[in-house]
């Protein structure tokens, strides 16, 4: 798993931003979504958090404007890298460290109140054993009484029509015009797929394209509560977008 997502998080970080029609704006969105859930299941802010899939820090960026005191890791030094400078520039204070979340025992100091993993990050891990360390990982990072909160993508939803692309996002702003797209490659199975993201630039009267492999399980509710369980976590909840606000699924647990 790690070398191949590494790659694609390498290769992404300079352009992940462009998915984004406002990429500030949803930043905003996200960190206000999160700042609602973490204060329902905590005291709230200030609080320690470890985003421990931060990519280019879209959560940890929002998170620490509204007072959390943040430590954003990832696998990807380019990402890290990246998530550090758009923290500089928004005028937002955290700390950053490159580290697979399979291995944070080992490969990040001290514990949390909140650790969190967002964008669908967690299904990059095709296997039960990976998802088993990656559990139990996070649970070692979270001092007693602490949150977990991991968003993934409504699998539960997707597996039953196996959509084999998302619509084209056509978007023009300082950066350009460009489109944005996905192509799914689903497993016979039906349990994991292949993702291939277009990102089409214009350019003067041309096009450039840039496009990112990865692949994901298809990692269903049920399936990830079995294994947070196993690996420590009580009181496991969903919540929908529909009622956070939030464009994926988020589930929350807390540590025995």
């Amino acid at each position: 798993m790690a070398d191949a997502v590494l790659q694609f998080y390498q290769q992404l970080a300079r352009d992940y931003h462009l998915i984004y029609a406002d990429w500030t704006k949803a930043i905003e969105r996200h960190g206000n979504a999160l700042d609602r859930l973490i204060r329902a299941h905590t005291d709230g802010p200030p609080l320690s958090v470890l985003d421990c899939s931060c990519g280019i820090g879209t959560q940890a960026i929002g998170l620490a404007k509204r007072g959390y005191t943040v430590h954003a890791t990832d696998l990807s030094p380019a990402a890290v890298e990246r998530a550090a400078q758009e923290a500089l520039r928004q005028g937002v204070s955290l700390t950053v460290g490159v580290a697979d979340f399979r291995r944070l025992e080992s490969q990040v100091s001290g514990t949390f109140d909140v650790v969190l993993s967002c964008d669908n990050s967690l299904p990059h891990l095709l296997t039960d054993a990976d998802l088993q360390r990656a559990a139990e990982s996070m649970r070692a990072k979270l001092r007693d009484g602490g949150l977990l909160l991991v968003s993934i993508r409504d699998y539960d939803h997707f597996v039953l029509e196996k959509p084999q692309a998302t619509l084209p996002q056509v978007i023009d702003d300082a950066e350009g015009r460009r489109i944005v797209f996905q192509v799914w490659d689903w497993a016979e199975d039906g349990s994991s797929y292949t993702l291939t993201m277009f990102i089409l630039r214009q350019v003067n009267d041309s096009w450039k394209t840039s496009h990112y492999t990865t692949a994901y399980r298809a990692l269903l509710r049920h399936d990830l509560t079995a294994i947070l369980e196993q690996a420590g976590f009580v009181d496991i909840r969903w919540h929908m977008p529909q009622d956070t606000g939030y464009y994926q699924p988020i589930v929350t647990a807390h540590p025995v």
